[in-house]
C-alpha cells in the first residue's frame, strides 16, 4: 500500500509562524511534500519591525506589549531575530514552497509581515493568494457567530484546499 505523504499546514498566529517553517524545512528535507499552506495572521517577522506593530500597538486582541512578552519568552538572548526558523519573512530562498493562502486582518499588529510573505512568497513564483479583510482584528475567525468577516474567511479557506492541486478530496475538515 502506498502512503500519501503530501500534507498541508494550516494553524494561525504562532501556529502560522512554525507552518511557514515547516513548509520551508520540509522543502529543503524532502520527508514530507508540504501541499498547501494556510496561514491566518500569521507571525512572520520576530524583529517586530513592521509599521502595523506601532499603528495597531494597542489592538483588541493582541498588543506591542502582547508581543514583545510571548517573543522575550519565547527567545533566549542573543538569538538572531531574522533566523528564517524564527522569521520566515527573512529566509533566502521561498522558491519551491507550495501554494498558499495567507489571510491578514485590517486591525491587526501583524498584519504588515502577513502581507509582506506573501509578496516575498509571490516573488519567489509560489502561487499566493493574500485576502486582507476589513474591519477585523486578529483572531478573528475563530468568532464566527461575532465577527462578521470570520464565516467568509473560512469559506476562502475551504474554497483554497477545493481548488489547491495536491488536496485529496475530503481533506477539508480531515484530522
Amino acid at each position: 500500500m502506498e502512503v500519501d505523504r503530501a500534507r498541508g499546514v494550516a494553524p494561525d498566529s504562532a501556529g502560522g509562524n512554525l507552518a511557514a517553517v515547516v513548509a520551508r524545512r520540509a522543502r529543503d528535507g524532502g520527508a514530507v511534500a508540504i501541499s498547501h499552506q494556510v496561514l491566518v495572521y500569521p507571525i512572520t517577522d520576530a524583529t517586530r519591525s513592521m509599521p502595523s506593530i506601532d499603528e495597531f500597538h494597542d489592538a483588541p486582541i493582541l498588543t506591542r506589549e502582547d508581543m514583545a512578552t510571548f517573543v522575550d519568552h519565547y527567545l533566549d538572548d542573543g538569538v538572531d531575530q531574522r533566523d528564517p526558523d524564527l522569521s520566515p519573512l527573512w529566509a533566502d530562498d521561498l522558491t519551491g514552497l507550495a501554494p498558499a493562502l495567507v489571510i491578514t486582518a485590517e486591525y491587526d499588529p501583524l498584519k504588515d509581515e502577513g502581507a509582506a510573505y506573501a509578496r516575498r512568497l509571490a516573488e519567489a513564483g509560489i502561487a499566493v493568494r493574500h485576502t486582507e479583510y476589513a474591519g477585523m482584528v486578529h483572531g478573528f475567525t475563530t468568532f464566527p457567530g461575532l465577527a462578521s468577516g470570520a464565516a467568509q474567511a473560512l469559506w476562502e479557506v475551504v474554497n483554497f484546499l477545493a481548488d489547491t492541486p495536491g488536496v485529496a478530496p475530503g481533506a477539508v475538515g480531515a484530522g
